[in-house]
Order: structure tokens, then C-alpha cells, then sequence
């Protein structure tokens, strides 16, 4: 397994893939990898002949500088859990090398990135299209993978690529969750153990959105439904609750007439837990 930290390693890495016509499939992380994204990695296998995974915990993407600083972090453990899945590279620069001083160019899907989740973490999606478009430039890939958990994340990706005619096909993977339920993050292990147990509720909401969606309901009865589930948690909070056509992101109001897009942001011990479910009627 190839570690790239310049862009110029990672760059003569990749072109002596694309000279032998290889398929390159990309695995975008920031690190502290569990098996979700180890799925990711094994998805990208399936997609192209080498994958290259990038491991860099983007600055421009948190508006709580805290919340950077207690991201975790375990390089060593991330490596050889790609080293055993076979990764062909790693991308693994330091920040400097991707924001080089005097960094002002940004890009943005003004209207995806500033909407549901976007609203509640004003610039975040910002930081992430200009970061992905940045690693898209600097490693060129044929296909990256996104996991769906992040679900307008993907979206705005998809407009970005769409918009910016760049050449890469891009990949949802349905999100991977612990037995109990609760979506795989990195932010699961700054969970205290009480807080662990609590998060469970982000899932239950969603379950029980879909058993009456199911059935024929509305807009409004969603909503009721979860946000009375998630306050029968006294450790969580309910930060944020779309629900909107599956892949535009557009608003919807009465009854449900077609696959729906429910995204949630629930506050549990401190850390901010999203997740995400799509449901018919």
C-alpha cells in the first residue's frame, strides 16, 4: 500500500494506474475508520480496478472549532485497517499541503448547500464541495464513493459533479449500523456509555416514521412521530427534521405521494448525530 502525503506522490501514483487503463475508484474519509467505511472501501473494489482512499480531517467544513479539535483521530489504526482490505493508496496530506497560504477560492451549490442541514451549519456544505473538488482535481478518479448516511451530503456532491462537468461517477452506499441500530459514525466513540445507549433513538424515530409512512400518512404526522419519539429520550435533542423528496431536496408538505428523503440531527451528550431514511407510501 502506497502513503502519498504531497500531492505530488499522490498524483505519480495515480497516473501510473491510469497508464495501465486501470479504473480508479476513490474512498473520500476523515479518518478513524470503523466498518462503515471499510464497505465504502470494499464497494470501491467492486467499482474500479485500484482504490485510493483519502484520509483528511477538513477544517473549512466545522463551524465549531471545537468540534475539530476533539474529532478523533488514530492514523496508525486507520492504516492498517485499509492495509488488510488490500487499499492500493493513501492520500494522507497535511493541511497545509491542501489550503496553501493565501487560499480564497471556494465552491459552493448555492441553493443545496444552504437548505435543511446546511441551515442549521451555515458553510459546512461549502468546506465539503470545496475540499471534494479539490481532492477530485488533485487525484482525478473515475468513481468515488459516498455513503448515503450523509445523505444531503450526496446529493450536493451529485449537483456539484453534475454541474461542474466533471468526468467521475459517483456511488451512494446504504448506510452500515451497529446491531442495536444506530448509523456508524466517528462521532459514535465520543459517546459517554449512557449517551451510547440513548442514541439508539435517532433509528427508532426513523423506524417508526417508516411503519406509518407505509400505511399512507402526511407530512405533518412524520414529523409529530419523531420528534415525540426522540423526546422520550431525555438525553437527546432534536436539532433538525427534513423531510423532502428523495434526491432534489424540494420541500413537501400533505400527504406522502412518493419515496421521501427523512434527514434528522439529534444533539446526544453534546455530540451532534445524523441519520437518514427514505420511505414510500
Amino acid at each position: 500500500m502506497k502513503i502519498c502525503t504531497t500531492i505530488a506522490e499522490i498524483r505519480a501514483e495515480v497516473a501510473s494506474y491510469k497508464s495501465a487503463d486501470q479504473v480508479v475508484a476513490l474512498v473520500p474519509t476523515m479518518g478513524y475508520l470503523h466498518e462503515g467505511h471499510m464497505t465504502l472501501v470494499r464497494r470501491a473494489r467492486a467499482e474500479g480496478d485500484k482504490v485510493v482512499v483519502w484520509i483528511f480531517v477538513n477544517p473549512t467544513q466545522f463551524e465549531n472549532p471545537d468540534d475539530l479539535a476533539k474529532y478523533p483521530r488514530d492514523t496508525d489504526r486507520d492504516l492498517a485497517l485499509l492495509r488488510a482490505e488490500g487499499v492500493d493508496a493513501v492520500f494522507l496530506p497535511d493541511v497545509t499541503e491542501i489550503y496553501p497560504e493565501g487560499s480564497e477560492t471556494i465552491v459552493e451549490t448555492t441553493k443545496l448547500a444552504n437548505m435543511l442541514h446546511g441551515a442549521v451549519r451555515p458553510g459546512h456544505f461549502r468546506g465539503v464541495t470545496t475540499v471534494v473538488t479539490k481532492f477530485f482535481n488533485i487525484i482525478q478518479p473515475d468513481v468515488a464513493i459516498f455513503g448515503e448516511k450523509d445523505y444531503q451530503q450526496l446529493q450536493v456532491i451529485r449537483r456539484m459533479v453534475r454541474d461542474l462537468h466533471m468526468p467521475i461517477r459517483i456511488v451512494g452506499q446504504p448506510t452500515v449500523r451497529e446491531e442495536d441500530g444506530l448509523a456508524m459514525s466517528s462521532r459514535n466513540v465520543r459517546l459517554a456509555p449512557e449517551d451510547r445507549q440513548a442514541a439508539v433513538v435517532l433509528s427508532q424515530s426513523l423506524k417508526a416514521a417508516e411503519t406509518v409512512a407505509a400505511t399512507g400518512t402526511t407530512v405533518g404526522d412524520l414529523r409529530r412521530i419523531i420528534a415525540q419519539t426522540i423526546a422520550a429520550e431525555p438525553r437527546a435533542k432534536l436539532v433538525g427534521c427534513d423531510i423532502v423528496a428523495a434526491e432534489t431536496l424540494a420541500e413537501i408538505s400533505g400527504p406522502l405521494t412518493g419515496t421521501t428523503a427523512i434527514m434528522i440531527s439529534v444533539e446526544v451528550g453534546g455530540v451532534m448525530l445524523i441519520d437518514q431514511r427514505e420511505v414510500t407510501p
